[in-house]
């Protein structure tokens, strides 16, 4: 569904409504890991590697099934001020666990476990610099540093097949200033009225939407306007993917 001219807000960073910060995938940016994606969005950066382990949780064994995971976490440098690794304060915030179990929920969405076997794949998305959207942009990059473990797993024989069924990207959209944009950069996301993200597969299915009124309520057209937004995103951001993964 085209976005009517009329509706398009030229926003501080200079974008229209619906453009997409500047996206870059950069692969073989770690010499150990199995699959390792550096993703930048604007100036979002995230580090996404992937850790190939041959065994599962308990409740998988003996299932021949297998299990991707994910683990998330903001460097103390990656945003305007130092704050304490999360390790320091000996524990987890509310918002990484939210975090890591929709980038791991996202990734399993799209994954045959089955035909994985018996073994667990460990996601972890490090932000390097945080100027809004770093969940989106790891899981976009996450996809593609798992492909690139599964893709190992293949050429070693390991699996017959490259165990995933489908791509999965994410992005941002908010209302700001009343008008609905695509891809919030952190200016606009901390002084948005609704902000939402959305998950989804290379095919067009939705996998998640996490939508806020953070001020005023919002109506189904305006939710319909932000869909069609982030449809038209998603389906860019799985371009790149498939560019830099070869896939076209």
């Amino acid at each position: 569904m085209a976005i009517q001219k009329e509706t398009l807000a030229v926003r501080p960073s200079g974008r229209a409504s619906d453009e997409l910060r500047a996206v870059s995938l950069e692969i073989g940016v770690n010499k150990y890991a199995e699959g390792a994606c550096l993703v930048r969005f604007g100036d979002t950066h995230v580090l996404c590697t992937a850790s190939v382990e041959e065994r599962v949780p308990p409740f998988l064994r003996n299932t021949g099934r297998g299990w991707v995971t994910a683990e998330y976490g903001m460097l103390p440098r990656s945003t305007g001020e130092r704050t304490d690794r999360e390790a320091a304060r000996g524990r987890q915030s509310g918002r990484t666990h939210e975090i890591q179990r929709l980038i791991g929920r996202s990734l399993r969405a799209v994954t045959d476990l089955a035909a994985l076997g018996e073994r667990q794949v460990r996601i972890d998305c490090d932000v390097l610099q945080a100027d809004g959207g770093t969940r989106t942009a790891a899981v976009t990059g996450s996809y593609v540093a798992l492909h690139l473990a599964f893709v190992g797993l293949r050429d070693k024989g390991l699996t017959k097949t490259i165990p995933l069924l489908d791509q999965v990207a994410a992005v941002s959209c908010g209302l700001v200033g009343g008008s609905a944009v695509l891809d919030l950069d952190y200016g606009e996301d901390s002084t948005a009225e609704t902000d939402a993200n959305f998950v989804m597969t290379g095919s067009g299915l939705i996998i998640e939407v996490q939508g806020t009124a953070e001020k005023t309520p919002f109506t189904e057209a305006q939710f319909t306007h932000l869909m069609t937004l982030a449809r038209a995103g998603i389906e860019r951001l799985v371009a790149a993917q498939r560019r830099i993964l070869k896939l076209l």
